[in-house]
């Protein structure tokens, strides 16, 4: 905070306006940086990121050891939990769309998508502590 000694009404008005200004410059900024941020993790910007026809159609399959495993777990789970009740044409469907879906998954891809969403929830950073710099040694006798 300031600490200024005003005097009269129109210190106090020029005041207000440059606090108004100040506050207005910081809320624009704000408004900015959330927008950017929803951007940046938005659904379409991760499947766009991860699923890009780029990393679906790899040429090491044999070595893709991630996308094996993938393939075999990804339909089982979507049967079990978002296709439960189902029919058998459903559930068939669903199983070899995820299952090619998986077999495109590799290691690197995985970690992709868990950073973004690790990122989401870590992202608190470690702020520098700024010590006051006076002049004065700190082995100085003026101590």
């Amino acid at each position: 905070m300031r600490n200024k000694d005003i005097k009269s009404l129109d210190e106090l008005k020029l005041e207000l306006k440059q606090l108004k200004s100040e506050y207005l410059l910081k809320e624009t900024l704000l408004k900015e940086d959330v927008r950017s941020y929803v951007k940046q993790f938005s659904p379409m910007k991760l499947i766009t990121d991860f699923f890009s026809p780029k990393s679906l159609l790899k040429l090491d399959e044999k070595t893709n050891l991630s996308g094996s495993i993938m393939s075999l777990i990804l339909p089982m789970f979507l049967n079990k939990t978002v296709f439960r009740g189902s029919g058998f044409l459903t559930k068939s469907v669903a199983a070899l769309v995820s299952g090619k879906l998986g077999k495109s998954l590799d290691a690197e891809s995985i970690t992709g998508i868990v950073g973004k969403i690790k990122s989401l929830f870590g992202s608190k950073k470690k702020k520098d502590v700024n010590f006051a710099d006076y002049g004065i040694p700190p082995d100085s006798e003026t101590y």
